[in-house]
């Protein structure tokens, strides 16, 4: 069964139309007029207990408004939504008790209090046990290396080092489930590669289910097995990442390291992306053994690599192929 199920979730915002100029705020005190704006249409999707999804889409797509609806923060205005059971908004005390949420842009700590008392007050607020607070302030402090700066005022803290405090601050409760809302914006290399670490051990190790949401989307090919695709308020895809590579992102990248320096005849020119000193690298969406046969025959080769096109390429076509539609 399902641990979450959404089916027809619809959401809409009332916004006030202003009118320009003088007399258009004159008209405006006296009758406001209204238009609603859909953030999300006839969304339906399920998760299942353990699972890794990853939950992308462009600026605007409606991604956050349904990690709201699932913590139980957003009302939606039709379909329906269960989270373990539960309908979030409906059963919130229940609900929160059993969730974690990481919004990347904001933060559950309070900013001028030390790190550990900002843990402290969330102990009481979810009536953790002191034996079980123990116990995850060793195991997250140990993960996520937090010792070194657990006495320092959140306002003093790095973005990596509040976002590795938020991420326990999330977990001290023991939650079934995480929902993760731009974990690594802002964050460096070495930062992100910790967190992503941290999020694999921990849908792995622990079973946590996981819903992440990112622009980043290295972050979901190196996480997620599953993604779910939105724009506009609407589901385009929900499937894997070979899936996805699959039907928008066919062709290849072969890099080829020439022994000196290859003259590119007009035939191969036409695959051509680049070329520096001795290396070329040409893109194939077709017949790509012929085509590195052909290479091999025509040139004389020093190393050859063949690689899918990067992420990237591959979500931009598949909003490119359906934003028409939409």
């Amino acid at each position: 069964m399902a641990y979450i199920s959404i089916e027809n979730l619809e959401k809409h915002y009332r916004v006030a139309v202003r009118r320009k100029g003088i007399s258009g705020a004159l008209v405006n005190l006296a009758y406001r007029k209204h238009q609603d704006i859909p953030a999300l249409a006839d969304v339906s999707f399920e998760i299942n207990a353990g699972e890794l999804v990853g939950y992308i889409g462009p600026n605007g797509a409606g991604k956050s408004t349904t990690i709201k609806i699932l913590a139980g923060i957003l009302v939606p205005s039709s379909g329906t939504c269960e989270v373990g059971g539960l309908t979030p908004w409906k059963n919130r005390l229940q609900h929160v008790s059993r969730i974690g949420v990481v919004f990347g842009q904001r933060t559950q700590l309070w900013w001028d209090l030390p790190v550990i008392e900002s843990f402290e007050l969330l102990k009481s607020i979810y009536r953790i046990e002191t034996e079980q607070f123990a116990k995850n302030m060793h195991l997250y402090s140990e993960l996520l290396d937090l010792d070194e700066f657990i006495e320092t005022p959140v306002r003093q803290l790095s973005l990596g080092q509040r976002m590795r405090c938020d991420l326990a601050a999330a977990l001290l409760h023991d939650p079934e489930i995480l929902f993760l809302d731009e974990p690594t914006i802002g964050l460096d290399a070495v930062s992100k590669l910790n967190i992503r670490s941290f999020i694999k051990s921990l849908n792995k190790q622990q079973d946590v289910t996981v819903l992440l949401t990112t622009h980043d989307l290295d972050d979901i090919e190196e996480l997620c097995d599953r993604v779910i695709v939105i724009n506009h308020g609407r589901l385009l895809m929900d499937g894997t990442i070979a899936d996805l590579r699959a039907r928008y992102g066919n062709e290849r990248r072969i890099v080829v390291d020439f022994q000196g320096k290859a003259e590119i005849d007009e035939v191969h020119q036409e695959h051509l992306l680049t070329l520096e000193n001795n290396r070329a690298t040409f893109q194939v969406s077709t017949q790509v053994p012929r085509f590195i046969s052909e290479i091999t025959r025509r040139y004389e080769i020093h190393d050859l690599l063949v690689t899918p096109p990067p992420i990237e390429n591959v979500v931009a076509a598949l909003y490119e192929s359906q934003d028409g539609g939409i």
